[in-house]
Protein backbone atom coordinates (compact mmCIF):
# COMPACT_ATOMS: atom_id res chain seq x y z
CA UNK A 1 0.00 0.00 0.00
CA UNK A 2 2.86 2.50 1.01
CA UNK A 3 4.79 1.77 -2.42
CA UNK A 4 1.44 2.37 -4.27
CA UNK A 5 0.95 5.62 -2.47
CA UNK A 6 4.59 6.61 -3.44
CA UNK A 7 3.71 5.46 -6.92
CA UNK A 8 0.69 7.35 -7.20
CA UNK A 9 2.66 10.41 -5.57
CA UNK A 10 5.45 10.18 -8.05
CA UNK A 11 2.92 10.33 -10.95
CA UNK A 12 0.83 13.18 -9.32
CA UNK A 13 3.34 15.66 -9.18
CA UNK A 14 5.33 14.21 -12.90
CA UNK A 15 1.72 15.43 -13.94
CA UNK A 16 1.61 18.67 -12.27
CA UNK A 17 5.60 19.23 -13.49
CA UNK A 18 4.31 18.85 -17.06
CA UNK A 19 1.27 21.00 -16.50
CA UNK A 20 3.56 23.82 -15.00
CA UNK A 21 6.25 23.05 -17.83
CA UNK A 22 3.20 23.47 -20.83
CA UNK A 23 2.07 26.50 -18.68
CA UNK A 24 5.47 28.48 -18.81
CA UNK A 25 5.77 27.32 -22.25
CA UNK A 26 2.05 28.71 -23.42
CA UNK A 27 2.85 32.18 -21.81
CA UNK A 28 6.74 32.61 -23.20
CA UNK A 29 4.78 31.90 -26.35
CA UNK A 30 2.30 34.55 -26.10
CA UNK A 31 4.78 37.01 -24.50
CA UNK A 32 7.09 36.39 -27.82
CA UNK A 33 4.25 37.18 -30.42
CA UNK A 34 2.85 40.14 -28.32
CA UNK A 35 6.18 41.54 -28.05
CA UNK A 36 6.81 40.48 -31.93
CA UNK A 37 3.63 42.00 -32.69
CA UNK A 38 4.09 45.55 -30.52
CA UNK A 39 7.62 45.95 -32.85
CA UNK A 40 6.17 45.00 -36.30
CA UNK A 41 3.30 47.82 -35.59
CA UNK A 42 5.85 50.29 -33.85
CA UNK A 43 7.98 49.77 -37.31
CA UNK A 44 5.23 50.38 -39.79
CA UNK A 45 4.11 53.59 -37.54
CA UNK A 46 7.12 54.59 -37.97
CA UNK A 47 7.16 55.01 -41.53
CA UNK A 48 7.73 57.95 -43.51
CA UNK A 49 4.92 59.03 -45.57
CA UNK A 50 1.02 57.72 -45.84
CA UNK A 51 0.35 54.40 -46.98
CA UNK A 52 -1.72 54.62 -50.81
CA UNK A 53 -3.42 50.75 -51.43
CA UNK A 54 -1.77 49.64 -54.19
CA UNK A 55 -3.23 49.65 -57.75
CA UNK A 56 -1.39 46.68 -58.94
CA UNK A 57 1.08 46.50 -61.66
CA UNK A 58 -0.22 46.09 -65.21
CA UNK A 59 1.70 47.14 -68.02
CA UNK A 60 0.41 49.14 -70.80
CA UNK A 61 1.63 49.71 -74.18
CA UNK A 62 1.35 53.67 -74.65
CA UNK A 63 0.71 56.50 -72.08
CA UNK A 64 -3.10 57.35 -73.82
CA UNK A 65 -4.30 53.33 -73.21
CA UNK A 66 -7.77 53.13 -71.12
CA UNK A 67 -6.73 52.25 -67.75
CA UNK A 68 -8.51 52.96 -63.94
CA UNK A 69 -7.81 56.18 -62.56
CA UNK A 70 -4.88 56.21 -59.99
CA UNK A 71 -6.01 56.41 -56.28
CA UNK A 72 -3.50 59.36 -55.52
CA UNK A 73 -1.88 62.56 -56.94
CA UNK A 74 0.59 61.95 -58.13
CA UNK A 75 0.12 58.15 -58.67
CA UNK A 76 2.09 55.81 -56.43
CA UNK A 77 0.85 52.84 -57.98
CA UNK A 78 -1.25 51.09 -60.44
CA UNK A 79 -0.67 50.71 -64.55
CA UNK A 80 2.64 51.75 -66.45
CA UNK A 81 4.57 51.76 -69.71
CA UNK A 82 7.24 49.46 -69.83
CA UNK A 83 9.94 51.56 -70.12
CA UNK A 84 11.80 54.08 -67.26
CA UNK A 85 12.08 57.96 -67.03
CA UNK A 86 15.89 58.38 -66.73
CA UNK A 87 16.56 59.43 -62.85
CA UNK A 88 17.71 62.25 -62.30
CA UNK A 89 16.64 65.73 -62.60
CA UNK A 90 14.07 66.69 -64.82
CA UNK A 91 12.89 70.15 -65.99
CA UNK A 92 9.32 69.26 -67.60
CA UNK A 93 6.41 67.28 -66.19
CA UNK A 94 6.67 63.53 -66.31
CA UNK A 95 4.22 61.41 -67.68
CA UNK A 96 1.97 59.53 -64.73
CA UNK A 97 1.79 56.06 -67.15
CA UNK A 98 5.89 56.72 -66.99
CA UNK A 99 6.57 57.87 -63.30
CA UNK A 100 4.62 54.74 -61.67
CA UNK A 101 6.87 52.03 -63.48
CA UNK A 102 9.68 54.36 -61.69
CA UNK A 103 8.08 53.76 -58.66
CA UNK A 104 7.71 50.03 -59.39
CA UNK A 105 11.34 49.81 -60.08
CA UNK A 106 12.65 51.23 -56.54
CA UNK A 107 12.46 54.67 -57.77
CA UNK A 108 11.55 57.85 -55.50
CA UNK A 109 9.85 60.70 -57.29
CA UNK A 110 10.40 64.15 -55.81
CA UNK A 111 7.31 66.72 -56.93
CA UNK A 112 7.21 69.84 -56.78
CA UNK A 113 4.17 72.64 -58.12
CA UNK A 114 5.23 76.12 -57.97
CA UNK A 115 7.30 78.78 -60.00
CA UNK A 116 9.98 78.68 -57.30
CA UNK A 117 13.94 78.81 -58.21
CA UNK A 118 15.05 78.53 -54.79
CA UNK A 119 12.44 75.82 -53.85
CA UNK A 120 13.55 73.81 -56.34
CA UNK A 121 17.49 74.50 -56.17
CA UNK A 122 17.32 72.91 -52.81
CA UNK A 123 15.31 69.95 -54.01
CA UNK A 124 17.86 69.52 -56.48
CA UNK A 125 20.63 69.50 -54.49
CA UNK A 126 19.06 66.94 -52.64
CA UNK A 127 18.02 64.70 -55.10
CA UNK A 128 21.81 65.08 -56.68
CA UNK A 129 23.11 62.97 -53.83
CA UNK A 130 21.55 60.01 -55.27
CA UNK A 131 23.22 58.21 -58.31
CA UNK A 132 20.04 56.58 -59.07
CA UNK A 133 16.16 55.61 -57.83
CA UNK A 134 15.65 59.59 -57.38
CA UNK A 135 13.99 61.63 -59.73
CA UNK A 136 13.20 65.36 -59.21
CA UNK A 137 10.62 66.79 -61.83
CA UNK A 138 7.66 69.42 -61.63
CA UNK A 139 3.70 68.22 -61.10
CA UNK A 140 1.75 71.21 -62.10
CA UNK A 141 -1.95 71.31 -60.62
CA UNK A 142 -0.80 69.65 -57.29
CA UNK A 143 -2.86 70.69 -54.25
CA UNK A 144 0.80 70.99 -52.14
CA UNK A 145 3.88 72.65 -53.01
CA UNK A 146 6.06 69.09 -52.85
CA UNK A 147 5.08 65.81 -52.96
CA UNK A 148 7.29 62.56 -52.51
CA UNK A 149 6.14 59.14 -53.66
CA UNK A 150 7.42 55.93 -53.62
CA UNK A 151 5.60 52.69 -54.51
CA UNK A 152 2.11 52.71 -52.49
CA UNK A 153 3.59 55.64 -50.52
CA UNK A 154 3.23 59.78 -50.44
CA UNK A 155 4.26 62.64 -48.18
CA UNK A 156 2.99 66.09 -49.30
CA UNK A 157 4.01 69.27 -47.88
CA UNK A 158 4.36 72.84 -48.70
CA UNK A 159 7.86 74.05 -46.89
CA UNK A 160 11.18 72.74 -47.59
CA UNK A 161 12.06 70.03 -45.17
CA UNK A 162 15.50 68.40 -46.09
CA UNK A 163 15.47 65.67 -43.04
CA UNK A 164 11.99 64.34 -44.15
CA UNK A 165 12.62 64.14 -47.62
CA UNK A 166 15.95 62.79 -46.88
CA UNK A 167 14.20 60.24 -44.74
CA UNK A 168 11.43 58.98 -47.00
CA UNK A 169 14.31 58.56 -49.97
CA UNK A 170 16.32 56.79 -47.91
CA UNK A 171 13.22 54.46 -46.72
CA UNK A 172 12.12 53.59 -50.07
CA UNK A 173 14.74 53.92 -52.45
CA UNK A 174 15.54 50.84 -54.09
CA UNK A 175 12.84 48.58 -53.22
CA UNK A 176 11.91 46.86 -56.18
CA UNK A 177 7.96 45.95 -56.53
CA UNK A 178 7.64 43.64 -59.31
CA UNK A 179 5.15 40.75 -58.85
CA UNK A 180 7.11 38.15 -57.73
Amino acid sequence: MAKENRSAKRESSGRARRRRRWGLGITLGVAAVVVVGYFAWRAAADLPGTFVPSLGNAHIQLATDPHPPYNSEPPTSGPHLPYLAPWGIHTRPIQKELQVHNLEDGGVMVQYTCECPELVAKLADVVKRYTGHVILAPYPGMKSKIALTAWARIDTFDEFDEARIVRFIERYKGIDHHAR
